[in-house]
């Protein structure tokens, strides 16, 4: 059993549904840290969900991002098991930026 420190990023240039962490198999992941920037001088949204197969769960819809400022999503650690997807998807293209940080726990 292996623990790994690792983060992932996302520049939404676009508006598209974007996925920004797929939990490996044989690992659960633990999500320490979702920072939000804002760096264009425009407050803008942002939404974030998780999907379980063919099931997707919001955990924050339309989140207000203020201009030029970073906001952090989580207040608690969130667990994703493997092969779940954290997705975002920006209100407006070249406004936001995501940071994520994860703790995964190899389980072979």
């Amino acid at each position: 059993m292996a623990n790994i420190y690792t983060n992932a990023k996302a520049d939404f240039t676009d508006t598209s549904n974007t996925t920004v962490y797929t939990s490996p198999a044989a690992t659960t992941s633990i999500i320490k840290s979702i920072l939000v920037s804002e760096d264009s001088g425009n407050a803008d949204t942002i939404t974030v969900t998780l999907t379980s197969g063919a099931s997707v769960f919001n955990l924050f819809k339309t989140k207000a991002v203020g201009s030029n400022t970073t906001i952090e999503l989580l207040s608690q650690p969130l667990i994703i098991q493997e092969n779940e997807i954290l997705k975002a998807q920006a209100a407006t293209g070249n406004r936001l930026h995501m940071v994520v940080s994860v703790l995964q726990i190899n389980r072979d």
